[in-house]
């Protein structure tokens, strides 16, 4: 990793890379927070499974969005300026959580409380709109193409080494006081502005530049327009897409059970779900550098095949899990046997699904047009979670878990072959 690094000779170049690595390093501490978030939301603040189903549909839902603020994206020259104004309006509202009461008072208050609570997350995911697709331009602008997988995934390892170590301390934090999440949602939140300060500092030059007379209706339009038209006539994004539909329909109507799960079927305090999701982010951290380099030599689609792959064995093992639950209990954490097995897999799935979704589009088009194509790519993502994790919770309640799993299991199979097929068969 360091050798690659030193032999970084452009100065814009290593600019960038260092601000992108600053900018990791923060956003860890705010992923390491969010990953147990929805079981914060079930354990400390006693939320229903419904409710939870849809704190986790905001964070997806908001990329519907992507059609009409992806044409006001393009109208924006100061990129920087931008990014500045959305961390402070998006970011900057998780502070109001240190004001949240405990005890009786909140028990008093509890379901305004929720809807308080989802409300601060709505506006935190509705800045991933505008950040998601202008992280991807600008790194796209920055980075020479053969070197976009490489740098983006050493980046990815400093951002998990920061997740993995404050979501085990913030598990043990919470196991201590089920409350802890108010000062510490405060935290995020200036850690929040701080990183799209970092962001906006990344020099930006536009690869075309033409002049645009269209108003924003027709800019709309036009935008609509340009993503139908990425879908009929670029063959292998389209297999991309829906290779990813079938795989996010899986993933989006097992998440929700899955903390469920945790909570109620194997009962697991915050530390021991802080202790499994280190040991796959830790699994991650040592694989991204080599899925890194490996994406930036093959076909997305058949990278992609392998991350669906290694989520469909995850669910399978889950499944087994809910079935055979052997296991023991090491200073306060429970260790399942099976579940560790299934953990090894998703270790494998992060690896490859922080690079698939965050850059898999990019290598498809241009560069100019990464901020386009990533922004399509949020959108689909948007469709389907109109519907689909409270369809989860829905299954679980008709099927239970064994079900749930096993019908994520079925569409990931599905998508598994669907990649296969369109990489060997269907190349254009």
């Amino acid at each position: 990793m360091f050798t690659k690094l030193a032999r970084i000779t452009d100065p814009d170049t290593s600019r960038t890379f260092r601000i992108h690595m600053l900018y990791s390093m923060l956003d860890g501490v705010i992923l390491g927070v969010l990953a147990l978030n929805e079981l914060v939301f079930l354990k400390s603040l006693h939320g229903s499974n419904y409710l939870m189903g849809i704190l986790f549909q905001f964070s997806m839902l908001v990329f519907l969005l992507m059609i009409f603020i992806n044409e006001w994206m393009n109208r924006v020259a100061n990129k920087g300026r931008m990014l500045r104004i959305t961390g402070w309006l998006t970011r900057g509202p998780l502070v109001l959580l240190l004001l949240f009461p405990s005890g009786a008072l909140f028990d008093a208050y509890a379901l305004w409380l929720h809807y308080a609570f989802l409300a601060v997350f709505l506006v935190y995911y509705l800045g991933n709109t505008i950040i998601f697709p202008t992280i991807n331009l600008l790194l796209k602008t920055s980075y020479a193409h053969s070197d976009f997988g490489t740098y983006y995934s050493y980046s990815q390892s400093v951002n998990k080494i920061v997740m993995m170590l404050v979501t085990l301390g913030y598990g043990i934090v919470l196991d201590i006081d089920p409350f802890a999440f108010r000062w510490v949602f405060a935290v995020c939140g200036i850690l929040g502005v701080a990183s799209t300060e970092l962001l906006a500092k990344i020099t930006y030059k536009p690869i075309v530049i033409s002049k645009n007379d269209s108003t924003y209706l027709q800019g709309i339009a036009r935008t609509t327009k340009n993503m139908l038209a990425i879908l009929r006539t670029n063959r292998p994004f389209l297999h991309f897409q829906v290779g990813f539909m079938l795989y996010g329909f899986a993933f989006m109507i097992s998440v929700i059970v899955i903390n469920i799960f945790f909570n109620e079927g194997l009962q697991m305090n915050y530390t021991s779900v802080a202790f499994y999701k280190n040991a796959y982010n830790l699994q991650a951290i040592m694989m991204l550098p080599m899925f890194g380099g490996l994406l930036g030599r093959i076909d997305p689609r058949k990278f992609a095949a392998l991350t669906f792959a290694s989520l469909l064995f995850y669910n399978v093992f889950l499944v087994v899990t809910n079935y055979l639950r052997y296991g023991t209990e090491i200073f306060g954490i429970h260790i399942y046997y099976f579940l560790l097995a299934a953990f090894l897999f998703y270790g494998v799935f992060a690896a490859t699904m922080a690079l698939l979704w965050s850059i898999g589009s990019a290598y498809f088009c241009k560069p100019e047009e990464a901020s386009e194509y990533q922004s399509l790519h949020l959108f689909l993502t948007a469709v389907r979670a109109i519907f689909a994790p409270i369809f989860g919770v829905m299954i679980y309640e008709w099927l239970g878990f064994t079900g749930t799993f096993s019908t994520a299991a079925g569409l990931l199979l599905a998508s598994v072959l669907y990649m296969v097929w369109t990489y060997r068969w269907r190349k254009t």
